[in-house]
């Protein structure tokens, strides 16, 4: 700060004036709000980042995620579920830290608050002894120049009364004026000394609003330098916040570099096969063919003795007696 500006810009002509005193009195009142309205804004945030935290854990914690992947893309779904959950906490703990900032601002804002209440305590003392003494010097003034009045006019009436009045009434007139210029010297005496104790109280309430402008500049400088301190460090913990984030979706992306589609592939192979022979043919079968009603053999894993075998299909002998064919047999009798 290059100077004071608040004592040697804020006066009025008028003694009685407070134009001055109250416009910065204003300023001062505005900021100590406006102080109020960042700790309300701050306290808002922190009920928004503990909600989103909870909310985030919940659906990390609570909500399935690709949970029948296997291999590489499971360990990177489960490393996935993990960060999410750690982002949650940060925006938790972020709640935590913003509530305390609150904290330091409302304090900050009491602690000039008290500050503010002893020199508005002094100042409104001194402006009521100023305008208690104004008014005092005033009715001073006011009376003096009623007895010069009276004086002039008792001092008329001697110079009329001269040459018509009687001794009688020329020594009440000279009374009269002798009383009206007595009372003038006293009125004078008495505005005289309320002007300058008008003077002394003048001067002691300038150097108290000059005090005043000083004390309550060097507070609007220390709260405009906190409130700037406090809104920067509030942007610092927002950058933090997404830089922590990054780190953490940073070690997602690390295991989705692992991730390998053949492993994967070659792992639900492995673990789920059921076979490497597939079905033979279905082959045509003619109902007339010899073989269509033979028995298909049974599979066994051995010889079973105690099953026959096939009966032998009979040859023809033209010459053997005990064979005959159909050719033999006719259904018409002739």
């Amino acid at each position: 700060m290059t100077g004071s500006l608040f004592k040697g810009n804020f006066w009025s002509t008028d003694i009685l004036s407070t134009i001055g005193y109250d416009s910065i009195i204003q300023h001062l009142n505005n900021g100590r709000k406006n102080c109020k309205e960042f700790e309300d804004f701050l306290k808002e945030r922190a009920s928004i980042e503990e909600k989103y935290g909870k909310d985030l854990l919940n659906l990390s914690r609570k909500k399935p995620c690709g949970q029948s992947e296997i291999n590489t893309l499971k360990r990177a779904l489960e490393v996935f579920k993990q960060q999410v959950d750690n982002v949650a906490q940060c925006h938790i703990q972020l709640a935590q830290t913003l509530r305390e900032e609150a904290r330091k601002m409302e304090e900050f804002r009491e602690k000039q608050k008290l500050q503010r209440k002893k020199t508005e305590t002094i100042m409104d003392a001194a402006h009521k002894q100023r305008n208690a003494q104004f008014k005092k010097a005033m009715d001073a003034k006011k009376n003096y120049e009623q007895k010069c009045r009276d004086k002039d006019e008792a001092e008329q009436a001697v110079h009329r009364s001269a040459n018509v009045a009687n001794q009688r009434q020329q020594e009440k007139l000279f009374v009269k004026l002798a009383t009206s210029k007595t009372a003038v010297e006293d009125s004078d005496k008495a505005y005289v000394l309320h002007i300058n104790m008008l003077e002394k109280v003048r001067e002691d309430w300038q150097s108290e609003h000059i005090k005043a402008c000083e004390v309550f500049e060097a507070q609007e400088c220390e709260r405009i330098n906190f409130f700037r301190n406090a809104l920067w460090l509030h942007l610092n913990q927002l950058s933090q916040q997404c830089v922590a984030n990054d780190e953490m979706y940073e070690q997602v992306r690390k295991s989705l570099e692992t991730c390998s589609i053949e492993k994967d592939i070659q792992y639900f192979v492995n673990q789920r096969k059921t076979g490497q022979t597939p079905p033979a043919p279905i082959m045509y079968e003619n109902f007339y063919s010899p073989q269509r009603n033979a028995a298909p053999p049974e599979k066994t894993t051995g010889p079973n003795p105690a099953r026959r075998g096939p009966l032998p299909v009979p040859k023809r002998i033209p010459d053997d007696p005990d064979y005959s064919v159909v050719e033999d047999y006719s259904l018409l009798y002739q």
